[in-house]
């Protein structure tokens, strides 16, 4: 059963248009995030679901109803924001109590509703607190609850983890996938421009640039397959690298030539006619491997080394003119900065991108 369903959506500001036609489904008990840069419009989506902003045009529908011009109140919908937005002077049981005393609940049904809040977000030994003797995310998971007891059709979250500390960040996702288990009837939707909350908590991301849906799907299936350069740069840390190449023979199998002149042969189909075309040829800093064979991808100068313990980054200058390559090895290397090193990496995990940025997809394995 669908839960939300998106019809040619689109926002406009006077002239200025600022979503441009999303197509979405969101099945029932599916929990979507979307995420993007700062300016992408996910949050102005997000509110358009939520009926906090008018839609211009298309058509939205929440369990199969028509929602365009139905008020927020009636929509079915709670919405956990940023600030957690908590009335200082009320206990955390008013708080979450709050919207059912405004909509003239029984006094046994706030109860139950609060108590069953509490017990999912481990909030009981804290009802009789005012927020200032909260932590921060202890006060978050306050507003959480005061959502849960509304009872919705569909959970809003807008980045509601962006105000905590790196810890709580952390305490609190592992609360919010553990609310999604146990209430896995509901549709959750999670705003956030965090791609390691995006890719830990989402059964499926939406990936927004400009107001545009770049791609959908789960999350591993945007990091081994993105549809595009940004995408593929937007999904992983560090950043894919890519390199300026061009297509020395197209096929079932594609042969590129990278900068300096060095030549790999993909397991990617590329049709006849794409011989000789310029290229983006990219790899992940997680996938790049040192070698001392004759056998390797690149070679470079290494500029800077993090070394951070379980993983080791070199940063490789002068092989791309805007920004430097970067490799992400296990453990603690002996490298240190002017060393020149090596790297190869498995053909299977290797990326080719057409001029206009579109992937190419791959054919087989290596």
């Amino acid at each position: 059963m669908t839960g939300l369903l998106l019809k040619d959506i689109r926002k406009s500001y006077g002239a200025v248009d600022v979503i441009h036609g999303i197509n979405l489904d969101i099945k029932e008990g599916e929990f979507v995030v979307f995420v993007g840069p700062s300016g992408c419009g996910k949050s102005t989506l997000l509110r358009m679901i939520a009926g906090l902003e008018e839609i211009t045009g298309g058509d939205m529908y929440i369990e199969n109803e028509r929602v365009n011009d139905v008020p927020p109140s009636k929509r079915g919908i709670a919405m956990v924001f940023q600030s957690y937005a908590l009335y200082p002077h009320m206990t955390v049981y008013d708080n979450m109590a709050f919207g059912m005393r405004i909509a003239k609940e029984s006094k046994e049904e706030i109860d139950r509703r609060v108590r069953n809040a509490a017990d999912i977000l481990q909030l009981t030994d804290y009802l009789d607190r005012l927020p200032k003797a909260l932590s921060g995310g202890q006060r978050q998971r306050v507003a959480i609850g005061r959502a849960i007891c509304r009872n919705p059709k569909v959970f809003l979250f807008d980045e509601p983890l962006s105000n905590l500390d790196a810890a709580l960040r952390v305490a609190t996702r592992i609360e919010i996938a553990k609310l999604h288990e146990r209430m896995a009837d509901t549709t959750m939707i999670y705003v956030t421009h965090d791609q390691v909350e995006a890719m830990t908590l989402a059964d499926r991301i939406v990936v927004l640039s400009l107001g545009h849906i770049e791609q959908v799907g789960a999350p591993l299936e945007l990091y081994e397959r993105p549809a595009n350069l940004f995408v593929a740069r937007f999904i992983g840390s560090p950043a894919m690298n890519v390199f300026p190449s061009t297509i020395k023979a197209a096929g079932a199998q594609t042969t590129v030539t990278l900068v300096g002149g060095k030549s790999v042969t993909l397991d990617i189909a590329t049709n006849a006619s794409e011989s000789g075309k310029t290229a983006s040829f990219g790899v992940r800093p997680e996938d790049l491997q040192v070698t001392e064979g004759e056998d390797f991808l690149f070679e470079g100068t290494v500029s800077i080394v993090e070394a951070l313990g379980e993983v080791t980054l070199l940063y490789i200058e002068g092989l791309v003119e805007s920004e430097p390559i970067i490799a992400k090895l296990p453990g603690i290397l002996k490298v240190k900065r002017g060393d020149s090193v090596r790297f190869t990496a498995d053909k299977a995990k290797l990326h080719l991108f057409d001029a206009n940025g579109r992937s190419y997809r791959s054919s087989a394995s290596a």
